[in-house]
Formats: C-alpha cells, sequence, structure tokens
C-alpha cells in the first residue's frame, strides 16, 4: 500500500463531497485499468463527481474504482493509491500534489517550464511622478516660497480683457484674496 495512500483518500473523499474533482495519475503505473488508448499516458486526468451517479464509485484502502464514460463507452477504472500523484477540486480551486508519485518526465517538464530565463526579467513598476499643487495668485502679490522638491510648473490663468464697455457683473463677489474668509448667512 501506498504511504500517502489514507491521507490521499482523505482528500479526494472531502474534495468529493464539495462537488466534481479531477484525479492525476500515471496511467502506465501497475494495477491502473482504464482504456487501451490511454494506458500509455503519463499524465491521466479523469473527472469524477457523486452527480454523475456512479453506481460503483469506491473509494477504499486500494484506490480508486469506478464506471466512467469514455467518448460514450463505459469502462471501469481502478486507480492504485501508488498510481495518483494529484488531485484538483473544480469547486474550491484547491490542489494538492503528491511530488515523490509523479513520473519522472512530469517533473524534469516542470522544472523546465518554471525555470525563468535570466534576460526575461519583468520591468520594475514605473514610479509615478510627485506632482506638487500651488496655489495661482490672480492679485499683485508676491509669488510664494518656491517648495523645496521639484514641482510641476503652474499654469498662470490670465483673466481676459475686458472690453471698454463692458462692466464686471454686479451679483458675483470679488474673488478673495488669500487667506481670507467670507461669512454668508
Amino acid at each position: 500500500m501506498d504511504k500517502k495512500g489514507p491521507e490521499k483518500k482523505a482528500r479526494l473523499l472531502d474534495a468529493l463531497e464539495k462537488g466534481m474533482v479531477m484525479i492525476h495519475l500515471d496511467a502506465r503505473r501497475p494495477g491502473v485499468l482504464v482504456p487501451t488508448s490511454l494506458r500509455t499516458e503519463a499524465h491521466l486526468r479523469l473527472n469524477l463527481s457523486y452527480r454523475f451517479e456512479p453506481p460503483d464509485l469506491t473509494v477504499g484502502e486500494w484506490g480508486v474504482r469506478c464506471t466512467l464514460s469514455f467518448s460514450g463507452s463505459r469502462f471501469t477504472v481502478a486507480v492504485p493509491w501508488s498510481a495518483l500523484f494529484a488531485i484538483t477540486s473544480h469547486v474550491t480551486k484547491e490542489f494538492w500534489m503528491y511530488p515523490d508519485d509523479m513520473p519522472p518526465e512530469l517533473i524534469q517538464q516542470t522544472m523546465v517550464t518554471s525555470k525563468v530565463p535570466e534576460s526575461v526579467t519583468e520591468p520594475a513598476p514605473a514610479e509615478r511622478p510627485k506632482v506638487v499643487l500651488r496655489e495661482v495668485v490672480l492679485h499683485d502679490e508676491e509669488p510664494p516660497p518656491p517648495a523645496e522638491e521639484p514641482a510641476v510648473p503652474a499654469v498662470p490663468v490670465v483673466p481676459a480683457p475686458m472690453a471698454a464697455t463692458e462692466t464686471p457683473p454686479k451679483d458675483e463677489p470679488p474673488t478673495p484674496r488669500r487667506g481670507h474668509l467670507r461669512l454668508v448667512k
């Protein structure tokens, strides 16, 4: 019996209670029973679920047995715990892996695809430029002292010249000077 068999069994049963589960197995291992066309698969994935209403789904001390459908034909599969190397819950998105039981070629493939070449690195996120806001004074006041940090230059707002016949609107109060408050009752 596989040393991790009891742990695999508990994880699989718990995941099956929540919904559909995918088991990952090496179909070439001794004791595995799958359709002939799949017996050479190093990474075979099978979906199991109580919703499929399998009449014979058995999760026991030896492994998993169940009648599944393959291209419309029913086949009774048998998977010993030693051949099962991962369990994925479709519902919770949890994934349990047993690297000791993985086929060697999958371990090598994982190592090759997980290495990032040194020349391919993600650029550091661009630092946002600092923005310093300044008050724009429209009156004849002294400009404020320059900020210590570099600032984005302020663009002065220059009012358009009034025509000789135009008079300023009476209902708008004049622009208050800096530092003054106006109380409106």
